[in-house]
């Protein structure tokens, strides 16, 4: 695909003025400085992370109604539930929520609805059928519950008190609930608002804890050290694709490190399901490995599997969930090839689809536990808002995918007449639609699009941090580069372009990735590098030079040893 690069161009005295006072390569200063942090103390901080940076969360609105709520139950040993949502950010959120009021000695269950059967959030039947069996008296929100205004009216009138902790984007009402702990509310001004889910239930731990602590509980109990609990902030913050940028970024740099020297049986167990035992955990690992895995029960079997993976303390215990998480994972990567398949035809057979700004898709058959990772790819193949939904009876499920420059939540809160349940992000969403309603929730979709974009939006565009020749590329280079890791929204991994790239030698890894051995013949110097495309297109195993190559720079890390290796992202032809 055609894409757009921008060479960013540091100040070349904010440059200089970074280099001396963090003694680092010029190269990463640009790249700091490109990202904005552009004095010592902003990268210092940024470079350096630490739980004791993090925000004091009593700024989040509503958080001491809960906080006191809560301490009561616990004191009083009333039966508290945990709702949680069915994706890794949910199950994180509950599992923290679940392993903190365990430790302080609270009557605590959980509860996750079943993607499948019931659908996304709290409902007024989750009264009788949940709550009431297990004489909830207190009802915690984790990662949902920010639009369930009739649930919470249910739960009130069945004398049941209700706290939302979530993150999702909200209307103006709120719920009637005891408590709506979720940074994005208008009259929240804590700066928090980029928290995950499970971010805000880390917050009411914290606050929690210091308010137990500040009523003398602790004395003669163990107060927990909740950076215990970083690993499961880490993988649900990662995996839901927040910026991960100030808060996040400390969370999910300690989260990794407690990930790379994993103790919880069950991560012990996923980590060696995935393969990626031996060497520190990276944020790819969390997005592309251990969250998909997570991911798989909830959007095949049942989430609860993913809490009991990571609350359990029995080693055995943990190695039977994960391998049966690794079973399922592998279910649904074959379920999206099927329907990464229906799309590429369909769109053979119609290109005019291709013409508009938006492709909405919709056929019966299509598993909608897995469409919304397909929207990913058919987004990331074709580059404009997608929405796929899953067709049963006269109802159909939608999951939404957009692109940078375009908010795709406001345009499908534009279409709500259609629509029949929405929610979600800027970048994401989910949705309820019937059959008769999709011809006209096409065209309005379309329409929403066309008016807040411009054709230019629509060509990906990627950011070169500095141009980059072979021979200035040295380990201690990449060293200092791994310091500005985890990568992920907010924090791209740096990228770099270097002119006049031969191909000395190349290979096919499987049918789609292209390794291959470059070196820069007009600067006669030698200097040869190993690297690594992957999704390569097949038409350029027979190109043996390109005028420029845009790539990362990575270890690669094999049987204990490792060798620089750049990553391309994208090439210029001679």
């Amino acid at each position: 695909m055609k894409k757009n690069w921008h060479l960013m161009d540091a100040d070349a005295n904010t440059i200089r003025a970074l280099t001396h006072s963090l003694c680092c390569h010029p190269v990463v200063a640009a790249v700091l400085a490109n990202r904005r942090l552009d004095t010592p103390e902003k990268a210092q901080a940024f470079l350096n992370p630490s739980l004791s940076q993090l925000r004091p969360p009593t700024s989040l609105k509503d958080l001491d109604k809960a906080v006191h709520r809560i301490a009561r139950a616990i004191t009083a040993g009333e039966n508290i539930l945990l709702f949680g949502d069915y994706d890794v950010d949910g199950t994180t959120a509950t599992s923290v929520l679940l392993e903190f009021l365990t430790t302080c000695g609270a009557r605590v269950s959980y509860y996750i609805p079943h993607r499948l059967k019931e659908g996304y959030g709290l409902q007024p039947r989750h009264m009788a059928e949940v709550a009431a069996p297990r004489q909830a008296s207190l009802m915690i929100t984790v990662d949902c519950g920010s639009g369930s205004h009739t649930a919470v009216d249910a739960a009130r009138a069945a004398g049941i008190d209700v706290i939302i902790t979530d993150h999702h984007n909200m209307q103006d009402t709120l719920p009637a609930a005891l408590a709506v702990v979720n940074p994005k509310r208008r009259d929240c001004s804590s700066g928090l608002e980029h928290l995950a889910g499970v971010g805000v239930a880390f917050c009411l731990a914290v606050a929690l804890r210091k308010h137990l602590r500040d009523n003398r509980f602790w004395e003669g109990r163990t107060e927990p050290n909740l950076r215990s609990l970083c690993d499961l902030v880490a993988l649900g913050t990662i995996a839901d694709m927040v910026p991960l940028l100030e808060d996040n970024r400390i969370l999910a740099k300690t989260g990794l490190e407690l990930i790379s020297n994993a103790r919880r049986p069950g991560l012990v167990a996923l980590i060696e399901a995935c393969g990626i035992s031996n060497r520190p955990a990276e944020a790819d690992d969390v997005a592309f490995r251990l969250g998909p895995r997570l991911n798989a029960a909830g959007r095949l079997d049942h989430a609860g599997l993913s809490v009991e993976l990571l609350t359990t303390d029995r080693m055995d215990t943990a190695h039977e969930v994960a391998h049966r998480l690794n079973t399922l994972n592998a279910s649904r990567q074959e379920l999206e090839k099927g329907i990464l398949a229906d799309i590429d035809a369909i769109v053979r057979r119609q290109p005019e689809l291709l013409e508009r700004r938006t492709l909405v898709l919709a056929r019966p058959g299509w598993h909608e536990g897995v469409i919304g990772v397909v929207a990913s790819r058919v987004v990331e193949r074709y580059y404009r808002p997608v929405v796929l939904i899953a067709l049963k009876g006269d109802q159909g499920r939608g999951s939404a995918r957009g692109i940078p420059g375009i908010d795709l939540y406001a345009c499908l809160a534009a279409c709500a007449a259609h629509l029949e349940d929405l929610g979600g992000h800027v970048q994401a969403a989910g949705l309820r639609i019937k059959i008769d309603r999709l011809p006209a929730f096409q065209l309005a979709f379309e329409e929403a699009v066309r008016s807040v974009s411009k054709p230019e939006v629509f060509i990906p565009s990627i950011a070169i941090d500095a141009v980059l020749n072979f021979e200035e590329i040295s380990e201690n280079l990449v060293d200092q580069l791994e310091s500005l890791m985890p990568y992920g929204s907010g924090n791209p991994e740096p990228l770099f372009m270097a002119r006049d790239v031969a191909v000395v030698s190349s290979a096919w890894v499987g049918n789609y990735h292209r390794r291959m051995t470059l070196r820069q013949p007009g600067r006669d110097l030698g200097v040869s590098l190993r690297a690594i495309q992957f999704n390569a297109d097949p038409g350029s195993a027979t190109q043996t030079r390109f005028a420029a190559m845009a790539f990362a720079l990575r270890w690669n890390r094999w049987n204990g040893s490792r060798t620089v290796q750049l990553v391309v992202e994208n090439v210029a032809a001679a």
